[in-house]
């Protein structure tokens, strides 16, 4: 099985340096291109991948990671469409907003096509990745594809018109995670802890928190309640939470990051 990746971005460095770290491909059956000398210099010193200046060189492979901004798909599937049908390569896309439909636009409805939403938390390892292949995809090359998503997090497979309510969710929270963490340090700095003490701490005790949920499978509200002394100061903490709307932010805060969507 050989991968090849279009854009050689944070994004895609951190896919490839999941697969190679977790030794799901060796680094010579990867080959990347990037227009930029730099980015291709960088993935082969850092990740030890073959480079190349040439798309259809990268589309010749397996499986094509396309790794490039959304306004960029049309011109580069364009360009490596015929690569792409000769070969029966799956194209492997990462970017929100490029549907299936606009793929087979451009390359043709026979193609195999599978369509995916990680977040940035591929850079360590730990991404949730939403997955949707088209009807020419086989189910062994959907297990294939979301192993090699495995090495840099985990997957679940949806239907396409689940994707832009994922995004808040999974391509958009961090954003709001990290709003939480540095508030979190801001209120622990006023404590009188150093600025290095604050951030570890509160990034630590959300790691935490979020590892209870996953482990333990109960429901996040039952572990909240648990954390709550009856009387004691977490649920006045909770409180206080709720009278300033902290609940209902969240929620509407990862609503408007659809309704440009719909």
């Amino acid at each position: 099985m050989k991968l090849g990746v279009i854009g050689c971005g944070l994004m895609a460095s951190a896919i490839m340096e999941g697969i190679v770290n977790n030794k799901l491909m060796n680094p010579e059956d990867i080959t990347a291109a990037d227009k930029f000398e730099a980015s291709r210099e960088r993935a082969k010193k850092n990740i030890g991948v073959c480079v190349t200046a040439d798309n259809k060189e990268a589309a010749g492979q397996d499986i094509l990671l396309i790794a490039i901004q959304p306004e960029l798909y049309p011109a580069v599937l364009e360009e490596i469409k015929e690569t792409v049908r000769a070969n029966g390569t799956i194209i492997w896309t990462i970017a929100a907003g490029v549907t299936l439909a606009e793929v087979h636009q451009h390359v043709g409805s026979d193609v195999k096509v599978v369509r995916t939403m990680p977040n940035t938390c591929a850079t360590v390892g730990a991404a949730v990745t939403a997955v949707v292949a088209n009807d020419n995809v086989t189910e062994e090359e959907v297990h294939t594809l979301m192993g090699l998503i495995g090495g840099f997090g985990i997957a679940e497979q949806l239907d396409e018109s689940k994707l832009n309510g994922i995004i808040p969710v999974t391509g958009s929270s961090p954003a709001m995670v990290f709003m939480l963490i540095d508030a979190m340090a801001n209120g622990a700095a006023r404590e009188g802890f150093t600025w290095d003490q604050a951030v570890k701490f509160s990034a630590q005790a959300v790691k935490g928190s979020a590892e209870m949920v996953l482990k333990s499978g109960r429901h996040p509200a039952a572990l909240q309640n648990q954390v709550c002394t009856p009387g004691g100061i977490t649920i006045e903490m909770v409180k206080r939470l709720e009278a300033f709307g902290f609940r209902n932010a969240v929620m509407e805060a990862m609503q408007a990051c659809t309704e440009d969507l719909d």
